[in-house]
């Protein structure tokens, strides 16, 4: 009876072992991928960007003036012939000075769901891809572009969105790029804020000037408590807008968006 429980307990007792041992390699594999996939993107914003100088915002070369006397950098430094041969669906980049946001833009024909776990190189990656879905055009000139990224606990994609939750961050910080084979596209973040994970897009008839203008006046009344908004800039149904939007950690009925309004398009055509 004794060696009956000995072999009973030894038993368990392997068996858990074998098990932590197999948890412990699935966090060590998941690591390593994450980690392999950062350094891939990392690699990539080296050997597409073809400016000289680093990215801060401001430039010496070819720029804008704004009325408050910022320079906005007008150079497009991003090479998309190398883009296109890794991947036809790359067709922006978007950057955010001070943050880890600098990655391609992709959009999958046929299945909206594709970047999310998916990476640049179309390999299956849990990080997945910047991504937007076939409800919006490809030059940013809907009403308003929804631009999705996950919120990685590295830090990469998305997840440096909730830097907008601090307000001093926010007031610091209010322009967004994006970059097209054609385009520079200056974008000033009007607000941040966490709100439900209803699909924008299809909750909202943008195309409707009315739907679209309350849809903007319900912005500065969203009920959130880390909501920012920049009070200055005024947004109408004449101006086009981008929503950025990630998770929420440990909520999965919520997101964070950030929010800009074009101000500058500047064409290469």
């Amino acid at each position: 009876m004794k060696n009956n429980k000995k072999l009973l307990w030894r038993t368990v007792l392997v068996i858990s072992l074998v098990g932590c041992i197999c948890c412990l390699g699935f966090v060590a594999w998941y690591l390593y991928q994450d980690y392999r996939e950062q350094k891939a993107y990392e690699q990539l914003q080296e050997d597409v960007d073809e400016s000289t100088t680093e990215f801060d915002g401001e430039t010496e070369g070819e720029a804008a003036e704004l009325p408050d006397g910022v320079f906005l950098d007008l150079e497009n430094p991003i090479d998309f012939d190398l883009l296109a041969d890794i991947n036809t669906d790359i067709y922006a980049w978007i950057r955010i000075s001070d943050t880890s946001i600098d990655y391609p833009i992709a959009q999958r024909e046929g299945d909206d769901a594709y970047y999310l776990s998916h990476d640049m190189y179309q390999e299956s990656r849990f990080a997945g891809c910047i991504y937007t879905e076939e409800a919006n055009s490809k030059d940013f000139t809907d009403p308003n572009t929804v631009i999705y990224g996950h919120n990685m606990r590295n830090g990469s994609m998305f997840q440096n969105l909730h830097y907008f939750e601090d307000a001093t961050f926010f007031d610091e910080h209010p322009y967004v790029y994006i970059y097209t084979p054609e385009h520079v596209l200056v974008y000033e973040v009007f607000a941040s804020y966490s709100y439900d994970n209803r699909h924008i897009l299809n909750s909202f008839d943008f195309s409707d000037e009315e739907v679209y203008a309350q849809y903007l006046e319900d912005i500065l009344n969203v009920r959130s408590m880390d909501k920012n908004i920049r009070d200055d800039v005024t947004v109408t149904t004449e101006d086009t807008i981008i929503t950025l939007s990630t998770c929420i950690g440990g909520d999965s009925d919520a997101r964070y968006l950030v929010q800009a309004v074009l101000i500058k398009d500047e064409s290469d055509e």
